[in-house]
């Protein structure tokens, strides 16, 4: 048995692994980087570019679809193949190829690969014959999509987001479990390149809004367009000659069957973490079997080790991943083992259509009688009229004592430009009346921002 001792050593070489190195190699090269499974990170290959390049052909298809309101007729047809050819091509050139380019400069003798898993809370076995002996470790080796109920038995057949960008052609029809991020995206997307779609949800929730009315609103616009089965959970499933049967038991009782070419699970990530041995770590864990950890220093309670990116199951973004990387390493190289970081303004973006963005201090976290609620409807936007799309409306939380902007939840075309507005707003403690008197262009989508602005400084006076 080969063993090798190293002050850092660094699980997953993702966005968060890749932050984590960045800052460690500034100092030391007593390191090694333990990769299991194909480089390129989640985002590269298999989360937010290639969704965006499927959901960017189907944009394209809808407007068509869309046009004679504008008196523009158009016919097309839907080559599969070369969605999926297109797809493959760009991500592997300009996505995964981009993040290679920054693997492929780390030297050979500091990136090892192979399966880690924990000896003792020092020592970390990769492979059969190698053990990595190190003073600290940061974990950041990702997630993988989850399996429950009647699926953990067909994992090796079903699709989720780690396959479904490595078919050849789109299918005549699919069945996607979930209602969140992934679900939500992919979903539309597969409908309006024409595969007869049907989404499923558990608790009756859709995306990540937290406001009950935001949520009515979601729900109420998105069906009009997909076929959603929003409670219930699935019973029974299996493979059959013509792709999968699926028994759905509804809220209601009802028992229905569903047969689909293809079935999308996209009801959530798991923790790389949970097959590392973690017993062997010496790490308290929480109820889900997971580290207790600081999010503002990444460390695992007084320990050496410290975690980032999805293995927490908490934020699986990409700006969140790079950013705890770098907590983590950080608080790594401190000499009191943990330095506490800057952690941004949370915001989270659905690019669907309409989108939906959350920002800042979520509605439920907050004290209802100590904020008023600034609303506007999409409806009300000049630019939005252009469009010809009133769907949806947007909330924003500004605290009763001052006027200071704490969150928003925002449904509605330009959703992910207005979040990033409110969230600069937030992060440099803006009030509601400090944002009325800046410039808001006419007409620009953001200009619902400014109407939400008035009826919340109304309610503030």
């Amino acid at each position: 048995m080969q063993v090798r001792e190293v002050e850092y050593a660094i699980v997953g070489v993702g966005t968060a692994g890749l932050g984590a190195y960045s800052r460690i190699r500034r100092k030391t090269d007593s390191l090694v980087l333990i990769q299991h499974g194909p480089y390129g990170t989640t985002c590269a290959r298999v989360g937010c570019m290639p969704s965006k390049m499927l959901i960017a052909a189907a944009d394209i298809a809808h407007e068509i679809d869309e046009g004679a309101f504008y008196g523009i007729n158009g016919s097309y047809s839907v080559d599969g193949k070369r969605v999926y050819e297109r797809l493959k091509k760009d991500r592997t050139e300009r996505f995964v190829g981009g993040v290679m380019k920054a693997v492929n400069k780390i030297p050979a003798e500091y990136k090892l690969e192979g399966k880690a898993v924990f000896i003792d809370p020092h020592t970390l076995q990769v492979g059969d014959d190698l053990q990595i002996k190190a003073q600290k470790i940061i974990l950041a080796c990702g997630s993988t999509p989850a399996f429950h109920g009647p699926f953990a038995d067909l994992k090796d057949v079903l699709d989720s987001s780690d396959t479904i960008f490595e078919l050849d052609d789109l299918p005549p029809s699919i069945a996607v479990v979930g209602l969140g991020v992934i679900a939500l995206e992919l979903g539309q997307a597969f409908h309006r390149l024409g595969v007869k779609t049907t989404m499923f949800g558990h608790s009756g929730r859709i995306g990540s809004f937290t406001h009950p009315d935001m949520q009515t609103e979601t729900m109420a616009v998105l069906a009009q367009e997909l076929d959603i089965m929003p409670r219930g959970e699935f019973i029974d499933a299996k493979q059959t000659a013509e792709g999968f049967e699926l028994k759905f038991q509804r809220d209601t009782g009802e028992v229905l069957t569903h047969t689909s070419a293809r079935v999308l699970i996209a009801s959530g990530r798991e923790s790389n973490l949970r097959s590392m041995n973690l017993h062997n770590s010496g790490l308290s864990l929480d109820k889900r079997g997971l580290p207790q950890y600081d999010p503002l220093t990444m460390r695992c309670g007084e320990s050496h080790i410290y975690v980032a990116g999805d293995v927490t199951e908490d934020l699986a973004l990409w700006h969140e991943a790079y950013i705890e990387g770098r907590i983590a390493a950080e608080s790594a190289l401190a000499p009191t083992g943990a330095k506490e970081g800057k952690r941004a303004v949370p915001l989270g973006i659905y690019y669907t259509d309409p989108q939906m963005a959350s920002v800042g201090t979520p509605y439920r976290e907050l004290n209802s009688d100590e904020i008023v609620i600034g609303t506007a409807s999409m409806r009300g936007g000049a630019r939005h009229a252009i469009y010809n799309d009133a769907r949806g409306g947007l909330q924003i939380y500004a605290a009763k004592a001052d006027g200071r902007i704490l969150g928003a939840e925002i449904f509605g075309r330009g959703a992910e430009h207005m979040a990033h507005t409110l969230a600069l707003a937030i992060e440099f403690k803006a009030d509601v009346a400090g944002m009325l008197e800046m410039p808001f262009y006419h007409p620009c989508l953001e200009e619902v921002i400014k109407e939400a602005l008035i009826n919340a400084s109304k309610k503030l006076r």
